[in-house]
């Protein structure tokens, strides 16, 4: 821990996400044990999109709802950590992530990015691929239209909204790769499918979708 680091933790302590109490690991047992309670770690095969596998941690509602709105939209990018370690505290779920070659996200906006002061898909992606092993985090795709937001929009109009909305902007060799790609929520899988789309035609090989929540 750098000095920096050591005044921000003294002036900002970190706390618990759930209960609020300080917590180094901003995660307290009896919170980590009440939020595992609600954990499903699902895993789902598909044949009809540009990706293969979707992996969820948790269904979107309730408590899990709530701390993932929290995490997005109130400056609260520190609660990443706790994301990141309940994604990968499943065995099996570790197990498979670490037999892909890299991890990357589903990017917001630069100009969205600029105002809220992060990227909350970029932050998990890191996190997860400094902690399984034999992974890398790359950034791979970017957006490049501010689009409208997609939980604005019904299932067709998401899919026009999205079109061609991300592009390659890695110049790393991608052929043959397996790819996990991250994102916080899966609804209609319109985005997860435009940007394994962009991936594919790069020469990706195999794509997994990786989520908090569906």
């Amino acid at each position: 821990m750098n000095i920096i680091t050591e005044i921000l933790e003294i002036i900002f302590p970190t706390t618990c996400i759930i209960c609020g109490d300080l917590n180094k690991n901003a995660l307290c047992k009896k919170c980590e044990t009440e939020l595992e309670s609600k954990l499903v770690y699902k895993m789902e095969k598909y044949k009809n999109k540009n990706f293969e596998t979707h992996i969820y941690i948790a269904n979107y509602k309730g408590q899990i709802r709530n701390k993932i709105l929290n995490y997005k939209f109130h400056s609260k990018p520190y609660m990443y950590k706790t994301f990141a370690k309940i994604t990968i505290k499943s065995q099996k779920i570790y197990e498979i992530l670490k037999t892909y070659d890299i991890i990357t996200e589903i990017p917001i906006h630069k100009k969205r990015k600029n105002k809220r002061g992060y990227d909350q898909s970029q932050l998990i992606a890191r996190e997860i691929g400094r902690n399984v092993e034999g992974l890398e985090y790359k950034q791979i795709l970017q957006k490049t239209k501010n689009i409208v937001p997609q939980s604005s929009l019904n299932k067709k109009q998401r899919k026009q909204n999205i079109k061609d909305a991300y592009k390659i902007q890695t110049k790393e060799k991608l052929l043959g790769k397996r790819i996990i790609l991250f994102d916080d929520i899966y609804t209609t899988g319109s985005t997860a499918n435009e940007c394994a789309k962009e991936l594919k035609q790069a020469g990706v090989k195999e794509v997994l979708i990786l989520s908090l929540a569906k």
